[in-house]
Formats: C-alpha cells, sequence, structure tokens
C-alpha cells in the first residue's frame, strides 16, 4: 500500500476516464442527478480497502453533468473505483443509485476482475471486497510506424475469429493459448487460408459470469462475450497480463498489419452486462441508468428490451451518442483498428421512445465522422424484437450483413427447389436491395455461417443441432 495521502486539485471536466497530465492524474466520469461523489483508490487489484478516499465537493469539482478531480503525483498501475449516491426514485425517474457499490469507470482502457463476484452486484449493500476494478495505465506505446490496413470493402475476405477459442484446443500447438498472443503466432495459419481481415468476436471486456443461473451450477461461463460492460476496454482474460492487456491488444493488431490483415472488431453497443431489473451495478445503472438505458415509460424501474438481453442502450441520447462514438474513435485511432461490425445495430435506429429512426442521430454521427472515413462499418441490420433493415439500414457508407444472401445460398445448397433466380440475384449483388437507394454491391457483406448457429463444417454435416453440453436442452 502506498505510504502516502495524495493531495488533490480540482481537474478537468472534458478528460474522460483516467488521464496522465502534469502534475497528476485527472479522474472524470459523469452522472447528472448525483449529490455525492466518492473516488477511491486501491493499491493492488486484490486490496480489500482503498488506501485513500476522496470526497469531491460539488461547488469546486463538477461542471455540467461532469465530476472531475486531479489526484497530485499519483504513479501508474493505481486501482480505482467510483461511488454514487443520489436521489432515490427509480420507479419514477429511473435513477439507481446505490452509494455502496463500487463502480468501474465507463471510460477506464484497463480492467481487473479478478474479485468480481456478479451476484453480490445483483444486491444491495457494499461490495468493495467483490468488485471490478479499473486501472490507472500510462499510454507510452511504440506502434512502430503502423497503419490502417486500407483496402476497398469489395476486395475483403473477412474471417469471423473468437479469440478465445480460437487456440485453446491443445492441436493450436500455441504458447498461450486463447490469448491475443496467440492469434500472432497464428498468423501463417491465417495467410494460408488467404483471408485479408479477421473479425474478432467480441474483445471489449465482457462480464464471464452473465450465464443462467442453471449454466452457472454447471460450472460453464460466458463463452461468446456478448455481455460488455467497458467499452474502451480489451477483455482482461484475453491477455496473458491483465494489466497489459490494451498493449497486448495492439501488439496483435501491429503483428496482423505487418502480415497484411485487417481488423473488424464485433462492437456491441446495443445492450450491456448490467442486464435489467435483477441485473448488477456495474458502472451505467450507478452513473446515470435514466440516461444510457431504454426504460419502461410509465414505471420508469423496468428496461425496455429491444435485444433479448434484459436491457437496451439509449444510443440516441446525446451524452449516450457522444460516449459511443468517442469509443469509435478510440478504437480506431488509439488502437488502430480498420473496422467494427456492430451486432443488432437496428437497436441503435432507435430514438428514444423506442421508434425507429431514419436519422437516427447514432447511426449518422457514424457515417459521417471524419475520423472514421477510413474504417469499415458494418450493420447486423436487425434487433431482437422485429426490426429487420437489411437493404434499407440508415446512412449510405454502411455495409450490411446479408441475411438473404445466407438464406438463398443454404436453401440452394440443401436442395430447395425454385432458387435458381434469387441465387443469381444474390451472387450478382443483391441490385434488389441496393440498387433503388444508390448503393452498392460492396454495402453486402455475404456470408452463409457466421456466429449465431452451425460453423460451415457442421452446416454440411448435421440436420439438426447438437449442442447438449451448454445445459439449454439443445
Amino acid at each position: 500500500m502506498p505510504a502516502r495521502r495524495y493531495s488533490t486539485q480540482p481537474g478537468n471536466w472534458d478528460l474522460s476516464g483516467a488521464t496522465f497530465v502534469e502534475g497528476g492524474v485527472n479522474f472524470c466520469c459523469f452522472s447528472r442527478h448525483a449529490t455525492r461523489v466518492e473516488l477511491l483508490l486501491f493499491a493492488r487489484d486484490d486490496s480489500k480497502r482503498p488506501f485513500q478516499t476522496i470526497v469531491l465537493d460539488p461547488d469546486v469539482h463538477r461542471t455540467f453533468f461532469f465530476w472531475h478531480v486531479l489526484v497530485q503525483g499519483l504513479p501508474e498501475c493505481i486501482y480505482y473505483g467510483w461511488r454514487i449516491d443520489g436521489p432515490d426514485g427509480t420507479r419514477e425517474s429511473g435513477v439507481r443509485f446505490d452509494s455502496d457499490k463500487l463502480l468501474l469507470d465507463p471510460w477506464c482502457t484497463t480492467v481487473n476482475d479478478r474479485l468480481w463476484d456478479r451476484q453480490r452486484a445483483c444486491e444491495p449493500g457494499g461490495n468493495l471486497a467483490t468488485a471490478m476494478r479499473s486501472q490507472v495505465v500510462r499510454d507510452d506505446y511504440d506502434w512502430e510506424g503502423d497503419e490502417h490496413c486500407h483496402m476497398p470493402l469489395a476486395d475483403a475476405v473477412i474471417y469471423e475469429m473468437h479469440v478465445g477459442g480460437f487456440s485453446r484446443h491443445p492441436s493450436s500447438q500455441v504458447t498461450h493459448p486463447g490469448t491475443f498472443d496467440a492469434v500472432v503466432e497464428k498468423i501463417p495459419y491465417l495467410q494460408a487460408l488467404g483471408i485479408t481481415h479477421v473479425e474478432l468476436m467480441p474483445v471489449m471486456a465482457f462480464d464471464p459470469q452473465d450465464v443462467p443461473p442453471h449454466t452457472a451450477e454447471l460450472g460453464l461461463e460466458n463463452y461468446w462475450g456478448y455481455s460488455t460492460h467497458s467499452f474502451f476496454a480489451p477483455h482482461p482474460h484475453y491477455a496473458r497480463e491483465p494489466s497489459r492487456a490494451r498493449d497486448e491488444f495492439r501488439d496483435m493488431v501491429k503483428a496482423l498489419h505487418r502480415a497484411g490483415i485487417g481488423v473488424i472488431l464485433d462492437v456491441v453497443f446495443n445492450h450491456t452486462a448490467e442486464g435489467g431489473d435483477g441485473g448488477p451495478v456495474i458502472n451505467f445503472k450507478g452513473m446515470g441508468n435514466e440516461i444510457f438505458y431504454h426504460l419502461d415509460f410509465i414505471d420508469r424501474s423496468q428496461y425496455r428490451d429491444y435485444t433479448g438481453c434484459g436491457n437496451t442502450v439509449n444510443a440516441n441520447h446525446p451524452l449516450v451518442t457522444r460516449y459511443l462514438i468517442d469509443c469509435l474513435h478510440y478504437w480506431a485511432h488509439d488502437m488502430h483498428v480498420d473496422g467494427f461490425r456492430f451486432d443488432l445495430a437496428s437497436a441503435l435506429a432507435r430514438g428514444e421512445d423506442g421508434n425507429p429512426e431514419y436519422h437516427a442521430p447514432v447511426l449518422w454521427s457514424v457515417e459521417l465522422s471524419p475520423e472514421l472515413g477510413r474504417v469499415y462499418i458494418i450493420a447486423e441490420a436487425w434487433d431482437a424484437v422485429g426490426l429487420y433493415q437489411v437493404g434499407d439500414f440508415p446512412g449510405f457508407r454502411w455495409a450490411e450483413w446479408n441475411g438473404n444472401y445466407r438464406d438463398v445460398i443454404r436453401g440452394f445448397v440443401r436442395g430447395d427447389p425454385g432458387l435458381i433466380r434469387q441465387v443469381g440475384t444474390r451472387m450478382a449483388g443483391s441490385s434488389d436491395l441496393y440498387q433503388p437507394r444508390g448503393r452498392l454491391p460492396a454495402n453486402s457483406i455475404n456470408f452463409v455461417t457466421c456466429h449465431d448457429g452451425f460453423s460451415l463444417y457442421d452446416l454440411v454435416s448435421y440436420n439438426e443441432k447438437h449442442n447438449e453440453a451448454n445445459g439449454e436442452d439443445n
């Protein structure tokens, strides 16, 4: 534990997260309705108690909706979290403050979940000894001249990959299975496939404990990663050293670029690991629940669920839109990512009233962002409650996973009759979907299999699924 207590200054509101500045580290988070905010500093990832708790004065440390403080002389690798209190009115206003909960910083770039207990975070009361921690990490990475992998989307051959599963079998013969480093070791294999890009299934920090109760009883964890809680932080379990997850991810990107392979991220902006009313308080619920999520119009303690995952991110609230765009800029600029595939992207087209908006601010902000002008933006153009926008997704730059192509080609290979004309249309670029709006064949991402369902091998090997091992009755 550090022997000293650190002095503070007011800090700045326009430096989100934990940022090294002259004289120390600037901390900043947002919470519009907070009445008391505390910054807790921990010496280690397993520290049960903070070595210093800094209470922020609203007259000094608050600007607009942002709370900020500069901690003088603070070294790197310190762990931290926020505690926030505010008015009680979950049902009426949607605020969900719990002054005992330790909250992750939504802007943190390095997270540690060594002590994490999801069930404890679902229950009222303190969780200092079982909460995830954000970590202060200095950014001095040497990219060694690395540049983005620029290639017309029409020429891309995309290989969807699960970082944790890609190398976990002993046949991979890698030194550190299931890590970013292992992907680097397998680059010769990827080159032999003839692909141009890897599309990484979720690598933003997610909650491995987010599984149904009966699945947890079997000792199973969340494998797929569609349960994000920290959008700026690489998943710590994919790193050999969790405190170096950001740099290990960058090492992988740099090595792939040297091999001529681009990197696309599958981003899950439509929901978070906090789930619905009975889900855990991790960060957004305890800071700005009424802003970040779609809530029921009458009973604000309930969540409108357009994702099938318990909650839906209120992506077109101005503050949330800014957060998501900042996140994309970070991964494109600071992490050298070459493109993004947006999971259940049609959920992002829903306005604050839940209805679809063609001019949804977040989607057009992505489309028109100069910082994102040369990266791929790919939509899974549907959501979980029936909004289907393939061929009609807002914007013109957006490419779309073409579910029509998938279904027609599968049916044709299976031997379904009467599909010759449709196969021709799909193989020629789906002009029926894209030409009327002045879009191009490259707006269509043509695929046959993905993570939703059979792998390609299984697709041509089985008539029925065989997923008995997950404990969900196939």
